[in-house]
C-alpha cells in the first residue's frame, strides 16, 4: 500500500489541523502532539518516547532517536509555556503523551486521531509523517539551507532527505518541486 503524505504549507492548513485534531476526545493532548511535531521534526515513534520530566521547564533537551541511535538536540523554546501548561498537574516519568487507558499512546493510536482529523478537513494526504514533513517544508522555506535540513532531520544524504519526507509536490501544476535554492 502507498501512502500519499503531505505537509502542511500554509498557516492556514496548519491551523485548520490543529482545530480538527482539537476536536477529538484527548484534544489538548492531540494539539500538543502536533506541536511538537511541527516544531521539532522528529518521527511519530520519538516524540511518543518523551517523557514529561525531559521536556518541562527546559529550552532544549538531548534525546536519541530510536529508528537511528543518533542523538539529537530538540529546541523547545517556542513550546516552552505550552508544555508547562499541558504537564502541570503530571508526574516526571509519566509518558508526554499517555492513552486514555493510562500508557504511553502509539503510532497506531495517533494515526487514527491523525485520520479522523483528516475526514473532518476533507483530506486523504494525511499520516503520522506529516507533521515531520511540515516541518521540513518550512524550515526549508525560512532557510533554503539543504545541509542545514539534513543535519536537523538526522538524515545520512539529500537522497534520502528528499526521498523520506521533502519531495513536495506541486498540485496546482502537478508537477514536483525540486529544492534547489
Amino acid at each position: 500500500m502507498h501512502y500519499n503524505v503531505e505537509p502542511l504549507r500554509t498557516d492556514q492548513e496548519i491551523d485548520d489541523f490543529l482545530w480538527a485534531v482539537s476536536q477529538a476526545r484527548y484534544g489538548e493532548r492531540n494539539r500538543m502532539i502536533v506541536l511538537v511535531g511541527i516544531n521539532t521534526g522528529l518521527r511519530m515513534s520519538d516524540i511518543l518516547r518523551l517523557k514529561v520530566g525531559q521536556v518541562r521547564g527546559k529550552d532544549r533537551v538531548m534525546i536519541m532517536e530510536q529508528k537511528t541511535g543518533k542523538k539529537r538536540w530538540l529546541f523547545l523554546k517556542n513550546l516552552k509555556t505550552e508544555l508547562a501548561h499541558f504537564t502541570r498537574y503530571r508526574g516526571a516519568n509519566e509518558p508526554l503523551f499517555c492513552s486514555g487507558r493510562g500508557g504511553a499512546l502509539t503510532v497506531n493510536g495517533v494515526y487514527r486521531v491523525f485520520q479522523t482529523a483528516g475526514e473532518y478537513l476533507e483530506r486523504d494526504d494525511i499520516g503520522t509523517h506529516t507533521l515531520r514533513k511540515t516541518f521540513g517544508y518550512h524550515y526549508y522555506q525560512k532557510t533554503r539551507d539543504i545541509a542545514g535540513l539534513i543535519t536537523v532531520s538526522l538524515t545520512t544524504s539529500i537522497k534520502s532527505t528528499f526521498h523520506s519526507q521533502y519531495f513536495f509536490k506541486n498540485h496546482a501544476k502537478g508537477q514536483w518541486l525540486v529544492l534547489n535554492g
